[in-house]
């Protein structure tokens, strides 16, 4: 007998109330680029990190003033309850996700710029609920974000850009990594990057407590030699020259009965 599970659901409901001239907000009259950012700052919101495996997200618009539903597994759910009941309690967002603190802001941004009044809650009971409009201030402190010298080695796998360029290199440890790049330097790069495996020097913002950078803003500066081949020959004459210098006078019996320190007598 076969048995199918399925997650259980839950949604979080992002409640826009104001108005378009002399017109209350509805459905009706509000334009899809707004549900385009709205949809977008929600998923960073649900998931912040790697979106590559998430789960499905289903949307419904809704009326009164505009509510905007977004369903997903229950576990997530769960876990932003208590982000934004942590948020409601504190009113800071710099203990958040560099994704989730940074769709908070854009979401500050359009309570602010479109005097609406924006509520976030979820469908669990007793929800925490979350208010965001012209008066609250959901931005990040500045001073915990410091400029940073970094240096990324990997696989270039894009580079180039009609307006703003960028070279993209996937790295072991953060994925993929954009990086802005002047064109004048593409332009003037005589060798295709694309697929090598290079270091890139680069500088960007970092939390100055949690180490976490700011992939968007980081800004190119240098390319950097990078051969990562192992060269048993090298390593061969290090052992040698350390063999010759002090290891070779070392009686490996006393060496040893001193590190113990007459443990075993």
């Amino acid at each position: 007998m076969l048995f199918c599970i399925v997650d259980k659901l839950g949604y979080i409901e992002i409640k826009i109330s104001g108005s378009k001239g002399n017109l209350e907000l509805s459905p009706d009259n509000y334009d899809i680029r707004e549900i385009i950012s709205i949809l977008e700052n929600a998923e960073n919101l649900l998931y912040p990190n790697d979106k590559k495996d998430r789960p499905t997200i289903s949307y419904n618009i809704e009326k009164g003033s505009v509510k905007h539903i977004l369903k997903t597994s229950i576990q997530y759910i769960i876990g932003f309850n208590a982000i934004i009941g942590q948020v409601n309690q504190v009113q800071n967002i710099d203990f958040l996700d560099l994704s989730t603190a940074k769709a908070f802001e854009n979401i500050q941004d359009i309570a602010s710029k479109k005097n609406y009044v924006i509520s976030i809650k979820t469908s669990l009971e007793n929800t925490n609920e979350v208010y965001v409009d012209r008066t609250t201030k959901f931005k990040r402190t500045e001073a915990i974000w410091a400029e940073a010298e970094f240096y990324f080695y990997g696989k270039v796998t894009n580079a180039g850009g009609k307006d703003k360029a960028n070279i993209h290199i996937y790295t072991e440890d953060l994925g993929t990594v954009r990086v802005q790049t002047p064109i004048t330097f593409l332009e003037e790069y005589d060798d295709n990057l694309l697929y090598k495996t290079l270091g890139i020097r680069a500088t960007g913002k970092q939390h100055s407590e949690t180490g976490e950078i700011d992939t968007s803003t980081l800004k190119f500066v240098e390319l950097v030699d990078y051969q990562p081949k192992y060269d048993e020959l090298y390593l061969k004459s290090l052992r040698d020259k350390a063999k010759k210098s002090w290891l070779g006078n070392i009686n490996a019996d006393n060496w040893l009965t001193e590190i113990r320190g007459g443990y075993d007598a």
